[in-house]
């Protein structure tokens, strides 16, 4: 999903959880929807390591292209298209901060909660535009990409 469609829809759903939680605090407000957008540095970590460019702009730009092509592609292709391992786009990491967030911290739980909401928006749009599954597990994500 584009930046800003996680931008918009990670503020909505943050203010909707403010508004019917409002235990949970500016704070809790502010790390959801930071943590839902955030979520996607591993995407530029990716952009580094490949083209060796810290220009945040020019990642934006080659993922967009990347994801319009993708997009160009008939329905039945795009599912053997192969991606990048994206660290932070996983159930592992959720369940990490998820027990972080138990036993050390309530702010792992907001983390958890903006991450997992935009997993599920990412989910969402490879199931409508008929990509592969992935982002799933990052153990599922190697053995898928080494086969």
């Amino acid at each position: 999903m584009l930046p800003k469609y996680h931008l918009l829809f990670g503020f909505l759903f943050s203010l909707i959880l403010f508004i019917f939680f409002p235990f949970i605090g500016l704070s809790g407000f502010l790390i959801i929807f930071a943590s839902s957008v955030l979520i996607d540095f591993d995407a530029y970590l990716n952009y580094i390591f490949i083209k060796k460019d810290f220009n945040l702009i020019n990642a934006i730009k080659y993922f967009s292209k990347k994801r319009k092509e993708a997009l160009l592609l008939p329905r039945e292709k795009r599912t053997q298209r192969k991606g990048n391992i994206r660290i932070l786009h996983g159930i592992e990491i959720l369940l990490i901060l998820f027990i972080l967030g138990f036993f050390i911290s309530k702010i792992f739980l907001f983390i958890f909660i903006g991450f997992a909401f935009h997993l599920f928006l990412d989910l969402i749009e490879q199931i409508y535009y008929g990509f592969r599954i992935a982002k799933v597990s990052l153990v599922y994500d190697f053995i898928k990409l080494k086969a």
